[in-house]
Protein backbone atom coordinates (compact mmCIF):
# COMPACT_ATOMS: atom_id res chain seq x y z
CA UNK A 1 0.00 0.00 0.00
CA UNK A 2 1.77 3.56 -0.78
CA UNK A 3 1.91 5.98 1.81
CA UNK A 4 0.21 8.57 2.74
CA UNK A 5 1.27 12.23 1.38
CA UNK A 6 0.26 15.55 2.32
CA UNK A 7 -0.85 16.64 6.08
CA UNK A 8 -3.84 15.94 7.53
CA UNK A 9 -4.61 17.20 11.07
CA UNK A 10 -5.56 15.19 14.12
CA UNK A 11 -5.86 18.04 16.93
CA UNK A 12 -5.10 21.75 17.69
CA UNK A 13 -4.67 23.70 20.33
CA UNK A 14 -7.00 26.68 20.92
CA UNK A 15 -6.75 27.22 24.25
CA UNK A 16 -2.90 27.77 24.14
CA UNK A 17 -3.26 30.49 21.55
CA UNK A 18 -5.78 32.39 23.85
CA UNK A 19 -3.56 31.23 26.69
CA UNK A 20 -0.26 32.09 25.40
CA UNK A 21 2.09 34.45 23.64
CA UNK A 22 3.36 31.92 21.21
CA UNK A 23 7.66 32.61 20.42
CA UNK A 24 9.45 30.04 18.56
CA UNK A 25 7.97 26.57 16.67
CA UNK A 26 9.30 23.77 16.08
CA UNK A 27 8.11 20.13 14.64
CA UNK A 28 8.60 16.63 16.67
CA UNK A 29 7.91 13.54 15.78
CA UNK A 30 6.48 11.65 18.54
CA UNK A 31 7.38 7.61 19.60
CA UNK A 32 4.06 5.74 19.62
CA UNK A 33 2.37 2.43 20.04
CA UNK A 34 0.47 1.09 17.60
CA UNK A 35 -3.21 1.41 18.61
CA UNK A 36 -1.73 4.96 19.88
CA UNK A 37 -1.41 5.53 16.15
CA UNK A 38 -4.62 3.67 15.52
CA UNK A 39 -6.18 6.06 17.37
CA UNK A 40 -5.07 9.42 15.80
CA UNK A 41 -5.58 7.59 12.65
CA UNK A 42 -9.35 8.00 13.46
CA UNK A 43 -9.05 11.60 14.70
CA UNK A 44 -9.47 11.10 18.67
CA UNK A 45 -6.75 13.18 20.55
CA UNK A 46 -7.03 15.94 23.16
CA UNK A 47 -4.04 18.51 23.75
CA UNK A 48 -6.21 20.65 26.53
CA UNK A 49 -3.86 20.29 29.34
CA UNK A 50 -0.94 18.71 27.41
CA UNK A 51 3.12 20.33 28.19
CA UNK A 52 6.56 19.41 27.14
CA UNK A 53 9.81 19.77 29.28
CA UNK A 54 13.35 18.76 28.77
CA UNK A 55 14.86 16.27 31.25
CA UNK A 56 18.38 15.72 32.37
CA UNK A 57 19.58 13.38 30.20
CA UNK A 58 18.68 15.68 27.31
CA UNK A 59 15.59 14.33 26.21
CA UNK A 60 11.87 16.33 25.21
CA UNK A 61 8.94 14.58 26.87
CA UNK A 62 4.95 15.36 26.22
CA UNK A 63 2.96 14.89 29.43
CA UNK A 64 -1.05 14.95 29.65
CA UNK A 65 -1.63 14.29 25.89
CA UNK A 66 -5.10 12.46 25.86
CA UNK A 67 -5.33 9.74 22.70
CA UNK A 68 -8.48 7.06 23.83
CA UNK A 69 -7.96 3.56 23.72
CA UNK A 70 -8.13 2.07 20.85
CA UNK A 71 -12.04 0.73 20.04
CA UNK A 72 -11.05 -2.58 18.51
CA UNK A 73 -7.85 -2.98 20.55
CA UNK A 74 -7.17 -6.01 22.52
CA UNK A 75 -5.51 -6.69 26.21
CA UNK A 76 -2.52 -4.77 24.68
CA UNK A 77 -3.94 -1.27 24.16
CA UNK A 78 -2.17 1.32 25.51
CA UNK A 79 -2.15 3.86 28.29
CA UNK A 80 -4.49 6.60 27.77
CA UNK A 81 -2.04 9.60 29.58
CA UNK A 82 1.07 8.34 29.43
CA UNK A 83 4.10 10.21 28.93
CA UNK A 84 5.42 10.48 25.60
CA UNK A 85 9.22 10.82 23.93
CA UNK A 86 9.41 13.67 21.13
CA UNK A 87 12.16 13.31 18.44
CA UNK A 88 14.06 16.30 18.38
CA UNK A 89 17.63 17.10 16.72
CA UNK A 90 20.30 17.83 19.38
CA UNK A 91 20.77 21.36 18.35
CA UNK A 92 17.25 22.10 18.54
CA UNK A 93 16.87 20.32 22.06
CA UNK A 94 19.91 22.57 23.28
CA UNK A 95 17.92 25.62 21.92
CA UNK A 96 14.53 24.47 23.39
CA UNK A 97 16.04 23.88 26.76
CA UNK A 98 17.93 27.51 26.93
CA UNK A 99 14.36 29.04 26.00
CA UNK A 100 12.36 26.99 28.43
CA UNK A 101 14.25 27.62 31.03
CA UNK A 102 13.77 31.21 31.56
CA UNK A 103 10.95 31.93 34.08
CA UNK A 104 7.50 31.90 33.32
CA UNK A 105 8.21 30.04 29.80
CA UNK A 106 6.87 27.05 29.11
CA UNK A 107 6.58 24.13 25.89
CA UNK A 108 3.23 23.50 24.65
CA UNK A 109 2.03 21.75 21.48
CA UNK A 110 -0.14 23.63 19.35
CA UNK A 111 -1.27 20.83 16.83
CA UNK A 112 -0.79 17.42 16.31
CA UNK A 113 -0.49 16.31 12.74
CA UNK A 114 0.25 13.56 10.11
CA UNK A 115 2.77 14.72 7.82
CA UNK A 116 3.24 12.06 4.64
CA UNK A 117 2.22 9.04 7.01
CA UNK A 118 4.40 10.10 9.90
CA UNK A 119 2.66 11.48 13.58
CA UNK A 120 3.81 14.86 14.22
CA UNK A 121 3.53 17.70 16.66
CA UNK A 122 3.83 21.43 16.66
CA UNK A 123 5.45 22.56 19.51
CA UNK A 124 6.44 26.39 20.54
CA UNK A 125 7.86 28.19 23.73
CA UNK A 126 4.95 30.32 25.08
CA UNK A 127 4.93 33.04 27.86
CA UNK A 128 1.38 33.06 29.58
CA UNK A 129 -0.68 35.70 29.13
CA UNK A 130 -2.31 38.00 32.57
CA UNK A 131 -5.99 38.59 31.97
CA UNK A 132 -5.83 41.93 31.05
CA UNK A 133 -3.85 40.47 28.07
CA UNK A 134 -6.39 38.96 26.73
CA UNK A 135 -8.71 41.57 27.17
CA UNK A 136 -6.65 43.53 25.07
CA UNK A 137 -6.13 40.91 22.25
CA UNK A 138 -10.37 40.82 22.39
CA UNK A 139 -10.41 44.32 21.64
CA UNK A 140 -7.85 44.48 18.89
CA UNK A 141 -9.65 41.70 17.24
CA UNK A 142 -12.79 43.13 17.56
CA UNK A 143 -11.52 46.99 16.46
CA UNK A 144 -9.66 44.63 13.32
CA UNK A 145 -13.18 43.38 12.41
CA UNK A 146 -14.52 46.71 12.61
CA UNK A 147 -12.49 47.96 10.07
CA UNK A 148 -12.75 45.53 8.18
CA UNK A 149 -16.82 45.62 7.82
CA UNK A 150 -16.23 49.32 7.46
CA UNK A 151 -13.99 49.12 4.38
CA UNK A 152 -16.71 46.95 2.58
CA UNK A 153 -19.32 48.78 3.28
CA UNK A 154 -17.41 51.75 1.80
CA UNK A 155 -16.16 50.28 -1.26
CA UNK A 156 -20.20 48.47 -1.81
CA UNK A 157 -21.43 52.07 -1.64
CA UNK A 158 -18.74 53.80 -3.04
CA UNK A 159 -19.68 51.23 -6.26
CA UNK A 160 -23.17 52.15 -6.55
Amino acid sequence: MPREKGQKVVARNKKALHDYNIGDRWEAGMVLQGTEVKSLRAGKASLGDAFAQVDDHGEVWLYNLHIPEYAFGTWRNHEVMRKRKLLLTRREIAKLSRESADSGKTIVPLSLYFKDGYAKVEIAVATGKRDWDKRQAIRERDAKREAQRAMSARIKHGRR
